[in-house]
């Protein structure tokens, strides 16, 4: 039987990135002590007092069917959060609530995109956007990022990308898997290009809590210039430590939302509302307990970085946001690939190959900050025992 073409694009661009990981749990299960750096969730616990709403919320009959665009108490509780990062009134019909940043994505680039048309993806990107972009018969553009500048953006590479078929660039800062954070100016200069060749700019904030040092997150969506072509995509799941809940939106232009509403409502109608209770609490308030988690991935990150620093053939820079850190495995002779596959068979440390990410994170591993720093150090050491051995 015949499948569709969207079955053959999406071909490759799955679970086959996470093959390290995969096998590392397959090791794990049977009886191997694994450290697993390999995916990105929390090992925090989320505020109890979220849980709690989202316990509470249940009894009372919140389990009913849910409006497509959102209950409206969580659309007002993003109208008050993004009123106050913008500085100006957004209001409730500027959102969408959907399950996580992915189906936020999936939404965005099917409402923006016919097929044939091209996206350019600063590289290293996380390693479903080639998918989300292909879904709707988009073309991945990548457009590399240079390591030894930060992975910072290159503005005239970005703009040497666009042709008459580009439609969007896709924008994540903090960056996964780099841990960058794009200067305001950066944004700023990417926003004038954007708005110079009428391009769509996708903004994926999901890590936009997760800010490190003298780095200031910004977004696009600030510029009221740039709101009618600016999407953003996020979620509770970084920030409250709490991604099985699946709670996330799309913040946008009131038309863009009204327009991608019809498309939400053909994937699922409405999201579970004593859910959307919780995530309204939850930007509604402020947790000590989460600046103690951006801390604790702030002093792993130094801790991982200090104990590679005696190898001549690994190492790292500090991250300015997010939640993981790029290692540099280059000068080791062998790709992050070859790397990683050795670090888990030989050392019981399960870490992401940076060609997952795209062709600019290849000779890279990418980490999680997500075990303790004594399991982050003791990570460090094996990584640089195996560096050590390779002649």
């Amino acid at each position: 039987m015949k499948l569709a073409k969207i079955a053959n694009r999406l071909s490759g661009l799955g679970s086959e990135k996470w093959a390290v990981h995969q096998e590392g749990k397959r090791r794990a299960a049977a009886g191997e002590p694994m450290i697993f750096l390999s995916i990105g969730e929390p090992d925090a616990s989320p505020p109890e007092a979220i849980l709690e709403i989202a316990r509470k919320q249940m009894r009372p009959g919140r389990l009913h069917y849910s409006p497509g665009q959102g209950e409206p108490v969580v659309l007002e509780a993003l109208s008050r959060f993004y009123t106050k990062q913008t500085g100006r009134s957004i209001g409730a019909d500027q959102f969408l609530f959907l399950p996580g940043t992915q189906t936020a994505l999936f939404v965005a680039f099917t409402s923006i995109l016919n097929e044939g048309d091209e996206v350019l993806l600063l590289d290293p990107y996380y390693a479903t956007y080639e998918g989300v972009i292909a879904a709707p018969g988009g073309v991945p553009v990548a457009v590399p990022l240079d390591p030894d500048n930060g992975f910072h953006p290159n503005l005239a590479a970005l703009e040497a990308a666009i042709t008459q078929r580009t439609r969007a660039l896709l924008l994540n800062s903090p960056s996964n898997p780099t841990g960058a954070v794009f200067t305001r100016d950066e944004v700023a200069a990417i926003g004038r290009l954007c708005k110079k060749h009428d391009l769509w700019i996708v903004s994926d904030e999901v890590y936009a809590s997760l800010v490190y040092g003298n780095n200031v997150f910004t977004s696009p969506f600030f510029d009221k210039d740039l709101e009618d072509r600016t999407i953003v995509t996020s979620s509770i799941s970084k920030s409250h430590a709490i991604p099985g809940f699946r709670c996330g939106w799309i913040a946008g232009s009131a038309e863009f939302a009204a327009a991608a509403l019809s498309i939400t409502e053909t994937m699922l109608f409405g999201s579970q509302s004593f859910l959307q209770d919780a995530t309204a609490f939850a930007l509604d308030t402020h947790f000590v307990e989460l600046d103690t988690m951006r801390s604790a991935y702030q002093t792993r990150a130094k801790v991982l970085i200090g104990g590679l620093k005696s190898c001549k053939t690994v190492s790292a820079r500090m991250p300015e946001g997010g939640m993981f850190v790029m290692i540099d495995v280059r000068k080791s002779g062998l790709s992050g690939e070859v790397f990683a596959r050795k670090l888990m068979l030989e050392h019981n440390v399960v870490t992401m190959p940076g060609e997952s990410f795209g062709r600019c994170g290849a000779g890279h591993l990418r980490v999680a900050l997500t075990v303790d720093e004594t399991q982050i150090a003791e990570a460090a050491r094996r990584i640089v025992t195996l560096a050590n051995s390779i002649h």
